[in-house]
């Protein structure tokens, strides 16, 4: 009997390097519709606070860190006000009074 001959697999290395950019993508616009639900605002100038109560602004872009090491909704990054590495959270909308928002002016640094 004669060997069958074998499916061609040149297609293969496309269709999982698109199947993998549909999944981050698809796992970035799940985290931003999340955080967005839960009443944060992600971007360039996002309200964090730091671990010792510290805001300032810094960019929160989901899926993507340069200058913190990301833990779910938590990241650890240099504090600018207290001047020390810690975990920090974003500030829900909510939450930002005028006050808040006075107190939050300073900026990280915006490159690592």
């Amino acid at each position: 009997m004669p060997k069958k001959p074998r499916a061609s697999r040149e297609g293969q290395p496309k269709k999982r390097f698109l199947r993998a950019v549909v999944l981050v993508a698809g796992t970035i616009a799940l985290e931003t519709a999340y955080m967005r639900k839960r009443g944060y605002a992600v971007g360039l100038k996002t309200v964090v606070r730091c671990r010792a109560g510290h805001l300032f602004t810094t960019i929160w872009i989901p899926g993507a860190s340069l200058k913190a090491v990301r833990l779910g909704t938590v990241r650890l990054q240099y504090c600018p006000v207290g001047r020390h590495f810690t975990s920090v959270r974003p500030v829900k909308e909510a939450e930002l009074t005028d006050e808040v928002r006075e107190a939050a002016q300073q900026h990280d640094a915006r490159i690592p």
